[in-house]
């Protein structure tokens, strides 16, 4: 299939663009660069553009005769969607309703979300299933859900078919070494536990040692950037087989401390990790674990690459062995 990845350039993206390449699929990448980078994109075809820009992306659809559209492009940062509302209903919100009238007018009918374990807001229970009640605490969470009901509306009244995946918290780095985390600024924790090991940043700042979890830091779900990538196929292919919207998280149903990813990444890198700590940041639930049983299903889809010791080795060869060039 030709699928068109938004977002393609960044991180999830560019894992995505990889594993669709070594599939058999060729990707177009629609991307602005303002946080993605063109060499990230190498196993597609780069077209530099905005998610928000219908007219670009229909002449882009109608160019290459997308079947699907796989959607990355969006700001990801809780603590500044709290701080910067406006930036995330603009891009997270806004330029995904233009996207979709671009899809409606060129004739695509399938379309795979990246949506955010961040609907759920502060769970009241754990492992989260996708039946959970859905009550973000942040700005960001909330522009995802209104992404998902939207696209619940237009399957109702337009027949696009989706698959919305919520992601609990990416991370690793390519297995063969070629792509990574490259986030400027950085805000993902086990990229920032290994720039401290690093010596790229002098300590690694915990926010809050005071949660009602087992050492007091907070409990969230890794699943590996390449098992994500899995998933995306995956679920494209279940969307074409059934013609039938769906919602799916993709976690692993094991969540990790702030404090036992630092003891893990002590011991994968053999380095003293400094820290500081700080007060709890808002908008932070305690703890954020998948139940990932619907996907393992319905998707067949098993993440095989997911412990925290073969993330954060892959994580770590990245972040020893390049420069983390600019855009």
């Amino acid at each position: 299939m030709k699928i068109l990845v938004v977002g393609g350039a960044g991180f999830i993206g560019s894992h995505l663009v990889k594993w669709l390449a070594l599939a058999g699929h060729q990707a177009i990448v629609l991307d602005n660069l303002c946080s993605g980078f063109a060499d990230a994109a190498r196993y597609g075809q780069l077209v530099l553009g905005d998610a928000g820009d219908a007219v670009t992306v229909k002449a882009v659809l109608d160019q290459h005769h997308c079947d699907a559209v796989m959607h990355f492009a969006s700001h990801i940062q809780v603590g500044e969607s709290v701080t910067d509302p406006a930036k995330y209903y603009a891009n997270n919100v806004a330029a995904t309703l233009e996207l979709l009238k671009a899809i409606r007018e060129a004739g695509v009918d399938r379309f795979i979300f990246s949506s955010t374990a961040a609907v759920y807001g502060a769970p009241t229970n754990s492992p989260i299933p996708e039946t959970h009640s859905l009550a973000p605490i942040n700005p960001y969470g909330r522009s995802k859900l209104i992404v998902e009901q939207v696209l619940s509306d237009f399957d109702s009244a337009y027949g696009l078919k989706s698959v919305i995946l919520r992601y609990f918290n990416a991370a690793g780095a390519d297995p063969d070494g070629e792509l990574g985390e490259r986030h400027e600024p950085e805000t993902h924790l086990i990229p920032l536990v290994l720039q401290a090991a690093a010596g790229r940043r002098p300590e690694l700042k915990v926010f809050g040692r005071d949660y009602p979890t087992p050492d007091g830091t907070c409990i969230r779900d890794y699943i590996h950037v390449t098992d994500l990538a899995q998933a995306h196929q995956l679920a494209l292919e279940h969307l074409t087989a059934t013609q039938q919207s769906n919602t799916f998280n993709l976690g692993t149903g094991r969540g990790y401390s702030v404090q036992e990813v630092i003891d893990a990444a002590t011991r994968v890198t053999g380095r003293p990790i400094p820290i500081v700590n700080k007060p709890r940041r808002q908008g932070d639930p305690a703890e954020l674990v998948a139940d990932p049983s619907r996907a393992m299903r319905e998707l067949l889809w098993t993440p095989r690459l997911s412990s925290l010791d073969t993330l954060l080795k892959h994580a770590w060869r990245w972040e020893l062995n390049h420069d983390h060039p600019s855009n």
